[in-house]
């Protein structure tokens, strides 16, 4: 997951090279990297219940942001009614999606979202944040189990990772270095184009660098389509940014030292999880759309 690359993308230059929190952030990522790595290279039931803790955590922390763990009784720590049962259907997704009933999983969203919605209605709640966090989380979490279930799931989910860890990194550095015009002032007041520039350079360049080490056909194709899905996460980044203002908080939660809450790391992944699988849907539907070098 994007636990690797600092929150402030994009942000205008500042004096200090290495600040004192970037430090934080990586010796936090060095620490949590090698069990996501191992989990994520044994695939299978490992990845699944990494996705599966993943979901329980950004339930809690989307219900927490969105205020339903503050209006009603809490759970556990920090998950509200709705937040609990927000975990409990994702779970019972993916466990139909690691079964083989991936189109039963979709399906479940649905009734899932109608019972969100009757119990924002006993507890006196707007349903619109409870059931846009159960498609804002089920949709990416189902995306990742099918990618790397696919007879190329290690690649597939790898190049992903490493479109949204570069995009990331390319991001924090060119806004640092270069700073300029803002992207969204009223969303992200620190991103610029310059950042977001930069993050899509980086990203193709890694996905031409991973074609080349792989020997895979097509190595310009990959680099504009890294450079795609580095725009696709860069826009998850600015829409979880909107809703955190929206509820004037800075990080979804404080469960990674230096790094904010599971939300803040995967807000990339979430929006290019699903578009890498549209990508593959395209290429097997319509086989003259084929251009995943895989």
């Amino acid at each position: 997951m994007n636990i690797i690359t600092a929150n402030g993308a994009m942000a205008q230059p500042v004096a200090e090279p290495i600040s004192s929190s970037l430090q934080t952030r990586i010796l936090s990522a060095l620490v949590l990297l090698p069990a996501v790595l191992a989990l994520f290279y044994i695939g299978g039931l490992g990845f699944a219940l990494l996705l599966a803790l993943a979901a329980v955590l950004m339930a809690g922390e989307w219900d927490l942001l969105t205020e339903g763990a503050i209006r009603g009784p809490k759970f556990f720590g920090s998950f509200g009614t709705l937040g609990l049962a927000t975990a409990l259907i994702l779970l019972a997704d993916l466990a139909l999606a690691h079964f083989g009933q991936a189109g039963w999983a979709l399906l479940l969203l649905a009734p899932g979202a109608l019972l969100l919605t009757l119990l924002s209605r006993l507890t006196k709640r707007a349903a619109l944040w409870p059931v846009l966090g159960l498609f804002w989380l089920g949709l990416p979490c189902l995306a990742l189990l099918r990618l790397r279930m696919g007879d190329d799931g290690m690649l597939a989910v790898s190049w992903l990772f490493l479109v949204v860890w570069s995009c990331d990194t390319g991001a924090y550095f060119a806004g640092r270095r270069i700073g300029g015009p803002k992207l969204a002032p009223r969303v992200s007041p620190n991103k610029t184009w310059s950042g977001l520039l930069g993050g899509m350079a980086l990203a193709a360049l890694a996905s031409a660098l991973l074609a080349v080490a792989m020997g895979l056909a097509g190595v310009a194709m990959l680099a504009l389509l890294g450079a795609f899905l580095a725009l696709i996460s860069q826009s998850g980044d600015l829409a979880e940014s909107a809703v955190k203002r929206h509820f004037k908080v800075k990080d979804s939660g404080a469960l990674i030292p230096g790094h904010g809450g599971m939300l803040d790391r995967v807000d990339g992944v979430l929006f290019a999880a699903p578009a890498l699988v549209l990508m593959t849907l395209a290429s097997t539907l319509a086989p003259t759309l084929d251009v995943l070098p895989w």
